[in-house]
C-alpha cells in the first residue's frame, strides 16, 4: 500500500515539472541576411526546435508595432516566408522576435536580421534640368558646367559615370567622372544660327545583380545652354518679298503696308532707320523708325499701275554713329477694292458653328439634311468668285458645289460609310472652308460644323473566343459549372444586349444562362465517360436586333475511378508445366489511365508460397528456387502438386478498387510431357481452344488458295493446247474395319508425338504412394489402315489439292497399351472443351 502511495506522488512530482522548449539553431538567424530583391512569398529560413518532454511546439514571430510585419512562420513547421517587399535603402536591418512554445511554455529570442544591398537604384541628378548662359564667342575647350548625380546603391551599383546622349551631333563634351560640361574642341557657337543647345547627360552606374541578373541603371537630364548674342551680325529684312496694294477709294496719308527689318544680332539690338532711295516719284512716303510706307496722293493721281520701291534700313551704333546697312525692293499696285471676305449664314444670319444629327453608316450620297448653311461674298465680279472645301474628314463626306459666284447653297453628302462609325466617333467635326479664287488677297472664311452620330445595330455579338474547352469531373453534380462564355455587342442601349443559347447534338445535357453565359449540366443530367467522353455543341449569342455570333464548346469529361477490375470467372483453374507461366486476366471498364490500369498481386497461397506474379501482366510464374516437383512435394505434407492462389486486381485509380480471385494450378513436369512441336502446340493452346480452331482453319486456307492456283493452271494450259485431258481419278479399296484403328499411339511417328512418359504410380504428384492412376480419357476409334502387298506404294487419302502419305506399317498394331493417363487425360480434355465451345457459339 505504501509503495502504491510512494509510486503516485512520485507521479504527481514528475506531470508538475515541464521544462521549457528551446531552439536548436536559434543563433543562426541573428547572422542570417537577405538580399533586398528576395521575391516575396519565399521561404527564407526554417526555425528548428524541440521540446525536452517531446511534447508537440509551435512557432510564432511578431515585430515591433511600429515596424512592419516582414515575415510570417508556419506554427507547425517553423518555415519563415518573406510577405514583405524589402528595401536596404529605407531599411537595412529588421528586428524581429521569434518564440517557440509547448503549449505551457514560451521562449522567445530577439533577433536582428541584415538587409544586403543589390543594384535597384536608379542614379538621381541632384536637378531635373540645368541652365547655363554663355556668350557666343566662347573659346572652344572651355569649361562650360558640372552636373552631378547620386546613386543611393553601394559598391559598383552606387558609382556614377556620365556621358552624352547623341555623342556625334552635339558641340560638347562630359568629363566621364567628374560630369564637368565642355564645349568640344574645333567647335564654335552662333547665337544667329541657334540661341539655345538642350544638351542630355547621360548618369550610369556601375551595374550590378537583381533578381539574380546583371542589372545597369541609368538616368538623364538636360543641360540648356543659352547664347548670348555678341554684334556682328547685320540688319535684316523680314517678311520679303513686300507687296502692296493701293484701293482706288484710299484716302492721302493712309498706309499701304510696313516693311520690317531687325538687326541680325538679336541679343543686343541696335536702334533701326529706314529710308526711300528711289522709285516713289513722290507718290509715297516711309516712316524713318517704324518702316510705314504711306501714299501721298490720291489712287486718281498716281500715273503707274506698279510701283517698283527701294527700301533702305540703317544700323545706329549705341554711339549714335551708322553702322550696317541693308536694302529690300518694295512693290506697290493699284487695284479695285475688294473689301468683302466670303461669309457662311444661316437661319437666322451670320454664323460660323453648326450642329446636327446623323445616323452612323449613312449610304453613299446620302445628304445632310439638318445641316442648312448659305455662304456669300458682297463684292463685284472676279472678287466675288470663292470656291468650297473640305478641311477634316474628307474620306468620310464632300462638299457641293465646288466653285461659287457671290452666294451658294451648301450641300453636304455622305461620302465613306464605313468612316461614318458610332463606335468608332461619336461626334465628328470638321470645316467649311471658302476661299477666294481671283483675287490676290484670297480672303477666306471657315464654319465649323458638328455632325453627333446615333448609334445603330450595325454589330454582330462577338466572342471572346472562337472555341471554348471545358473539362468536367464524370461525377459532377446536375447543375454544376461548366464554363462561362462572353460574348461582346460593340453597339450601344439595346443593341447591344446579347442573350445567349445553346444548340447541337451535344447540348441535350447541358443548359446556359441567357444573360451571363454561364454554361452548367442539366439539374437530371448524369455523366459517364465510358458511354460518352465528349460532348461538342454551339453557344449562340443574339442581341436584339437578330444578330448573332457563334462559338463552338466542347466538354471533356474527366474519368473517374467507378468501375473495379472483373475477372473472367472468380474461381479458375489452370494447368502450368514446370518452367512455363500461367496466366489471369482481369479488364477495368475505366475511360482512361490511371483508372483501367489493373496491378496484380497474390495474396494468399495454399498450401504454400511458391509463386511469383507479374503485377502488369498478371503472369504468374514458380519461383526461381523451385525447378522440379520434388522440391515442390518437399515443400507441401502431402506431396500434392495441386495448389489453390487467392489473386488480387487492383486498379490504380482514386480510390482504387479491388477485385479477388481463386486459382487452382496443376502443376506438371515437362520432361513428363511430349516434346515433339505437335505437343507442344497441344499444350500452349490447352487453355485457348479457338488458337488451334485458327490455325487449323489457316492451314485450310492455304491448302485451297494453292489448289485453287494449280487447277486455274492446268485449265490454262489444256485450253491453249485445245485439249481436253481426262480428270484422274483414284480408286481406292476401303479396308476392312476389323483392322483399322483411328489412332496409333506408339507404332507411327506422327503418333509417337503425343506419347507422354509416365511415372511410375508410386511417384504421381496427383496422388500419394500407392494411390490408383487417373483414370483413362476414353479410347478414340482407331485409323484404317491397308496392308499393302510386296512393292506396293504407300497409300494416299486424297484432298482438294493432293494427298496425305502415311508411313509403311512395321508390324501388326498392338492394343494401345502405350497411351499414358496423363496424354489420354490431356486428349479427352482438349475435345471435351472444343466440344463446349462449339456449343457455345451455337447457342449463341
Amino acid at each position: 500500500m505504501r509503495a502504491a502511495l510512494a509510486l503516485a506522488l512520485l507521479r504527481l512530482c514528475l506531470a508538475k515539472v515541464n521544462f521549457a522548449p528551446h531552439f536548436f539553431d536559434n543563433g543562426n538567424l541573428g547572422l542570417f541576411s537577405l538580399p533586398e530583391d528576395t521575391p516575396v512569398g519565399s521561404h527564407v529560413y526554417t526555425l528548428n526546435g524541440t521540446d525536452p518532454e517531446g511534447e508537440p511546439v509551435s512557432y510564432h514571430i511578431s515585430f515591433d508595432p511600429s515596424t512592419r510585419s516582414v515575415f510570417s512562420v508556419d506554427p507547425n513547421f517553423g518555415n519563415i516566408t518573406l510577405i514583405e517587399e524589402l528595401d536596404r535603402e529605407r531599411e537595412d536591418e529588421i528586428e524581429a522576435i521569434i518564440s517557440i512554445s509547448d503549449g505551457l511554455n514560451l521562449v522567445a529570442e530577439k533577433v536582428v536580421i541584415l538587409v544586403t544591398d543589390v543594384n535597384d537604384e536608379a542614379p538621381r541628378f541632384l536637378q531635373e534640368l540645368y541652365t547655363v548662359q554663355i556668350p557666343e564667342d566662347t573659346p572652344a575647350g572651355s569649361s562650360i558646367f558640372e552636373v552631378r548625380a547620386v546613386d543611393k546603391d553601394t559598391g559598383s551599383g552606387g558609382s556614377v559615370t556620365y556621358s552624352l546622349q547623341n555623342t556625334p551631333a552635339t558641340q560638347f563634351t562630359v568629363d566621364r567622372l567628374s560630369g564637368v560640361l565642355r564645349l568640344r574642341a574645333g567647335s564654335a557657337l552662333d547665337y544667329e544660327k541657334a540661341r539655345a543647345h538642350f544638351v542630355t547627360v547621360v548618369a550610369q552606374d556601375g551595374g550590378g545583380q537583381l533578381r539574380g541578373a546583371a542589372a545597369v541603371f541609368s538616368a538623364t537630364t538636360t543641360v540648356t545652354v543659352s547664347v548670348e548674342d555678341v554684334q556682328d551680325v547685320g540688319p535684316v529684312f523680314v517678311g520679303t518679298p513686300f507687296r502692296g496694294c493701293v484701293y482706288e477709294d484710299t484716302i492721302p496719308g493712309s498706309e499701304v503696308l510696313t516693311v520690317v527689318a531687325m538687326d541680325g544680332d538679336r541679343g543686343k539690338p541696335n536702334r533701326l532707320l529706314y529710308s526711300l532711295v528711289n522709285g516713289s516719284d513722290g507718290a509715297f512716303d516711309i516712316n524713318v523708325t517704324s518702316g510705314a510706307i504711306v501714299v501721298t496722293q490720291s489712287p486718281a493721281q498716281l500715273r503707274r499701275e506698279v510701283y517698283e520701291l527701294h527700301v533702305q534700313v540703317t544700323e545706329v551704333s549705341a554711339a549714335g554713329s551708322p553702322a550696317a546697312q541693308a536694302t529690300v525692293p518694295v512693290t506697290i499696285r493699284l487695284v479695285d477694292l475688294n473689301n468683302h471676305p466670303p461669309t457662311f449664314y444661316g437661319e437666322s444670319g451670320p454664323q460660323t458653328r453648326f450642329e446636327l444629327s446623323l445616323s452612323e453608316h449613312p449610304p453613299p450620297g446620302e445628304i445632310l439634311r439638318g445641316l442648312k448653311v448659305t455662304v456669300k461674298d458682297l463684292d463685284q465680279g472676279a472678287n466675288a468668285k470663292f470656291a468650297l472645301r473640305l478641311v477634316g474628314l474628307e474620306d468620310a463626306f464632300r462638299v457641293v458645289p465646288q466653285t461659287a459666284l457671290k452666294e451658294a447653297q451648301v450641300t453636304v453628302l455622305a461620302e465613306n460609310s464605313a468612316a461614318i462609325d458610332f463606335e468608332k466617333f461619336r461626334v465628328l467635326t470638321f470645316q467649311l472652308l471658302a476661299t477666294e479664287v481671283d483675287t490676290a488677297e484670297k480672303f477666306s472664311a471657315t464654319a465649323d460644323v458638328v455632325v453627333q452620330l446615333l448609334d445603330s445595330n450595325d454589330n454582330a455579338p462577338q466572342f471572346t473566343s472562337p472555341h471554348y474547352v471545358a473539362r468536367v469531373p464524370e461525377d459532377a453534380p446536375g447543375g454544376s459549372t461548366v464554363v462561362a462564355v462572353r460574348a461582346v455587342d460593340l453597339d450601344t442601349g439595346p443593341w447591344g444586349a446579347v442573350t445567349y443559347s445553346i444548340y447541337g447534338p451535344g447540348a441535350d445535357l447541358f443548359q446556359v444562362h441567357s444573360s451571363t453565359g454561364v454554361i452548367c449540366t442539366q439539374p437530371w443530367a448524369s455523366l459517364d465517360a465510358e458511354a460518352t467522353a465528349r460532348y461538342s455543341f454551339h453557344v449562340r449569342a443574339e442581341d436584339t436586333g437578330g444578330r448573332h455570333g457563334l462559338a463552338r464548346v466542347t466538354v471533356l469529361l474527366l474519368d473517374v475511378n467507378d468501375h473495379p477490375p472483373q475477372f473472367g470467372q472468380s474461381i479458375q483453374e489452370k494447368t502450368m508445366v514446370l518452367g512455363t507461366p500461367v496466366r489471369i486476366k482481369a479488364t477495368d471498364l475505366d475511360a482512361e489511365a490511371p483508372n483501367n490500369l489493373v496491378d496484380y498481386s497474390i495474396m494468399h497461397t495454399e498450401p504454400a508460397s511458391v509463386f511469383d506474379i507479374d503485377a502488369r501482366t498478371g503472369e504468374i510464374r514458380l519461383k526461381s528456387s523451385i525447378r522440379s516437383l520434388d522440391a515442390l512435394r518437399s515443400i507441401t505434407h502431402n506431396g500434392d502438386c495441386t495448389w489453390a492462389l487467392e489473386v488480387q486486381a487492383k486498379d490504380r485509380g482514386s480510390p482504387s478498387f479491388s477485385t479477388m480471385a481463386v486459382l487452382r494450378i496443376d502443376i506438371t513436369d515437362a520432361e513428363t510431357l511430349p516434346r515433339s512441336p505437335i505437343d507442344t502446340f497441344l499444350m500452349q493452346t490447352r487453355d485457348d481452344p479457338a488458337k488451334a480452331v485458327g490455325v487449323l482453319a489457316g492451314a485450310m486456307a492455304i491448302t485451297v488458295a494453292i489448289t485453287a492456283l494449280v487447277s486455274a493452271a492446268t485449265f490454262w494450259r489444256s485450253k491453249k493446247s485445245n485439249k481436253v485431258l481426262p480428270v484422274r481419278r483414284v480408286l481406292r479399296r476401303r479396308p476392312r474395319p476389323a483392322h483399322i484403328k483411328w489412332l496409333k499411339c506408339s507404332r507411327t511417328k506422327a503418333a509417337a508425338k503425343f506419347v507422354l512418359k509416365e511415372d511410375p504410380p508410386s511417384e504421381s504428384c496427383n496422388g500419394s504412394l500407392g494411390s490408383p492412376p487417373p483414370p483413362r480419357a476414353p479410347v478414340p476409334p482407331p485409323l484404317p489402315r491397308v496392308a499393302p502387298g510386296p512393292g506396293a506404294a504407300p497409300w494416299t487419302v486424297p484432298t482438294v489439292s493432293g494427298s496425305l502419305t502415311s508411313l509403311q506399317p512395321q508390324g501388326s498394331p498392338k492394343p494401345s497399351a502405350s497411351g499414358s493417363p496423363i496424354q489420354s487425360a490431356l486428349v479427352s480434355e482438349l475435345r471435351q472443351q472444343f466440344e463446349k465451345r462449339r456449343t457455345d457459339k451455337v447457342h449463341f
